[in-house]
Formats: structure tokens, sequence, C-alpha cells
């Protein structure tokens, strides 16, 4: 069997942050980027990448993976980590991280998807066999605003069987989102309003759920580190991403102040950039994007790391389908597993592009024995919805 075509996928999607429930809905739409590999043996695969912020990013993907993808052509499928390899060194000179991997990301996926089809077992068979029969998931609510609509979307998570969800009661205050770091700081007005938002989700849920903090590595030290600590009396899980992630030396005195424990990875890239945060013990979980540090043969090599330190794997999700179930492959066969991140705690605006909605039951995923990824991405909708010339 041989590679024929690499073909990424750039549409736009129906999208709504508030699916039900007691607060007004908010459809909108969304770009997603998945990538199609074909063989001659008319088996297809499917990877994605987690779209990046902006339009010029996702656009940026898209070529760089069209040329990407040209290396593999005429390759054996099969051959994973020699395709990955051929490419990762390949991009050296470039850099190997941020688009590199990406675009890996999405090819390694799909390799592992076609393997599995080829053979007719689920991915998670190939990778070892399960170790648990579910996977545990974490989800968000949209972006809290306000402690009255934080508190009601906190209820509507904990009504679906949810046992943990993360919020960033930061982002509000910061006007130019999570992709903006200038001085590291937020105002005192910002600061109050996040304590009081996280007073209201933790009352509303009562003291069982597990909170988590997303910060977005927006902050500089002192300020991560005075933000944890007013939030300690609301028995928060973990407090990702702090600070930016080119200091470990800035992680590590914010890890050794503030009594939360710390989450980062989803800025990370393989394993080589695992490695010092397991040595030099900056990180109590660990949550690498299977769409963006390497795809799934990266990822279970980071989760095998980690599992040497006794650190939890908690992959990241910021996007679709193929994001989520990816990663729930291996996570199904890994020890070292706390949960898995979705999007939102309904996930049914997927159910338009895949063949059967994922299985989703009282918090928990159920990952289908079907072949490679257990799904199939519907290419008429792909069609339908592909932007003018970023589609197949």
């Amino acid at each position: 069997m041989k590679i024929t075509a690499v073909t990424p996928w750039l549409i736009k999607a129906d999208w709504d942050d508030r699916p039900g429930g007691d607060l007004p809905r908010n459809p909108t739409t969304r770009e997603f980027l998945f990538v199609q590999v074909e063989t001659d043996a008319g088996i297809t695969g499917w990877g994605e990448i987690t779209p990046f912020p902006g339009l010029v990013g996702n656009r940026a993907m898209h070529g760089f993976v069209k040329e990407v993808g040209a290396l593999v052509i005429g390759e054996d499928p099969s051959d994973i980590d020699y395709i990955w390899h051929k490419l990762f060194r390949r991009m050296t000179y470039v850099g190997s991280r941020g688009a590199t991997t990406a675009a890996i990301s999405a090819i390694d996926i799909a390799l592992w998807d076609i393997r599995g089809k080829e053979l007719g077992q689920p991915i998670y068979k190939l990778l070892g066999g399960a170790v648990r029969d579910k996977i545990g998931l974490y989800c968000h609510p949209p972006e809290p605003k306000d402690p009255v609509s934080a508190a009601i979307d906190a209820k509507e998570i904990v009504a679906s069987g949810h046992r943990a969800f993360k919020f960033d009661p930061f982002m509000h205050s910061l006007p130019k989102g999570n992709a903006w770091y200038i001085d590291g700081q937020i105002s005192k007005r910002g600061e109050e309003e996040a304590v009081e938002i996280t007073a209201a989700i933790r009352e509303a849920v009562g003291p069982e759920t597990e909170l988590l903090i997303d910060a977005h590595a927006m902050f500089n030290v002192p300020t991560a580190v005075r933000l944890a600590q007013r939030l300690e009396p609301f028995d928060i899980l973990w407090f990702e991403e702090p600070c930016p992630p080119e200091s470990y030396h800035a992680l590590k005195q914010v890890k050794d102040q503030i009594p939360q424990k710390i989450s980062v990875g989803e800025r990370l890239y393989t394993r080589w950039e695992f490695i010092p945060i397991l040595e030099q013990e900056l990180a109590d979980y660990i949550m690498p994007d299977v769409t963006w540090t390497g795809g799934i043969s990266e990822l279970k090599k980071i989760a095998n790391l980690a599992e040497a330190y006794y650190v939890p794997l908690s992959p990241h999700d910021a996007a679709g389908p193929i994001n989520v179930i990816a990663g729930a492959h291996v996570c199904m066969n890994v020890p070292n597993f706390y949960k898995l991140e979705t999007n939102k705690y309904d996930l049914s605006n997927y159910n338009p592009f895949i063949d059967h909605p994922l299985d989703i039951r009282e918090g928990d995923l159920y990952v289908s024995d079907r072949p490679g990824l257990g799904l199939e991405i519907d290419l008429d909708y792909m069609k339908a919805h592909a932007l003018e010339g970023y589609g197949g």
C-alpha cells in the first residue's frame, strides 16, 4: 500500500457555545482544519489540527500541510515512525515545533487511522490494548463574564454528569484575549471579578466537583502567584499555564509559591520539551494536544515518559472530533491518565460532519471498537463547508 494524496480541508461549521439550558444560545461559526490521507488500496485516514488563533494561521497551515504532505507521497502508510522522523528531521532548519509538529500530528493521526482500518482494529488495540473501559472527561463553559451567568453554566455542566470542568475567570478582563502578552498583568477590577466568578461557580456546584483554572499563559510571575493565592479558598485542583511557556524558571517560581497543582503542556511540542518539565518537577499534570505535539505516536511517548515520574496525562482539546477521539485512543491505553478535555459538555455540533455521534454518557466517553479512529468524516459536508480555495 502506498500514500497517494494528502489533502487539507479548512471548513467553517456551525457552532454553539451554549446549546441549551437557561441562558440564551450563542450560535456562531468555527473553523476546523482536517487532513485527509488517501492510499492506492482505497483506504483513507483522517487527521486534524487544532485551529490557530486569527484568520491567517489556519490558512497558512493549510498551505503548509499541502507542502509537507508532498513529502510522503509514495510512502508505505504503515511505516508510521519512519514518516514521523522523515518529516520532523526535514524541518530542523525552519523549526521543529509549532506549525511543523501540527502538520506532522495530522498526518500521523491519519496514518494510525489507516493502519487500524487495514487491520480491522481500533487504534487503542494497536497501541497495546485497553487499561480502562471509558474515558473520563472534563469540559469548559462559555467564557465566564459575570458571576450569575457563570453559575448557571456551571450547574448545567454538572447536571450533564461531568465531575470536573475548567474555566478562565480572567480573560474577559484582557481585551486582547489569550493570544496576547505584553506586561503580564491584570487590572484590580479584573482580579476582583475573577474572584467573584470563581466564588459563584464553587457555590453553584458544591464541594464535590473538581474545578480547574486556566490562565492561558497570560501572567508574569508575581501576578500569577497573587491570582492563585486569591483563589485558594475555592479548592482549585489545578492552575493551568500560569505564565508563558518560554521560561522554566518562571514556572518554578510560581509552582513554589502557590497552593494549587500546576498543569502545562498545550504549548509544548514533542517529548523533548516535556523532559525538563518532568526532570525539574515543574508540573503535577501534563496536557499535550495530540493535534499539535506530534500526533498519536508522540502523545503515547510523552505519556510513557510521564508515567515514569507518576505524572498524570490530561490531553488538551480545543478543536473537533478527531482531536477528542485521537487523544482518547491513547488514554484508553496508558495507565497515568486523569481526564480528557472537551470543548463543551454537549458535542452535538460535531454530528453534521461525522458518521455517528461520539458516545458520551454522564461525563464519560466510550470509545468505539470500530477500526481505526472509529469514526468517518462526511466528505460531502467537507465539500459543502470548505472555504473557497481551501477544500480538496
